[in-house]
């Protein structure tokens, strides 16, 4: 398995857009393509506002056609353009892939 680690930083007054456009669109979504999230976390402590979530998926391969299907899906494609009518949500997103350690609870 990897897992790859997101971080939006949103956007000054649009927390709660964002929170709202995951729920209601994307995380349908991410299952549809096979996106698998561990979990999803606001920072209370550190660079916020920050929402964070983790990503488990079986290979890079796997990884990268599940994002693709997603990005080009068009009920995605629209959402996302009618949920930033007023200005997007995000100031910018970082990710970073990941690998196990041998000692890892998460393998």
């Amino acid at each position: 398995m990897i897992y790859e680690l997101r971080e939006y930083y949103i956007a000054p007054g649009k927390a709660a857009a964002l929170h709202e456009r995951f729920q209601r669109l994307t995380e349908p979504l991410f299952e549809k393509h096979e996106i698998n999230v561990i979990g999803y976390w606001n920072v209370l402590i550190g660079e916020a506002p920050k929402l964070v979530y983790l990503c488990e998926f079986k290979d890079l391969a796997h990884r990268e056609q599940s994002w693709t299907l997603f990005l080009n899906d068009p009920e995605w494609v629209t959402g996302r353009q009618k949920s930033e009518e007023n200005g997007v949500l995000t100031l910018r997103i970082m990710n970073s892939i990941m690998t196990p350690t041998e000692y890892s609870a998460l393998k």
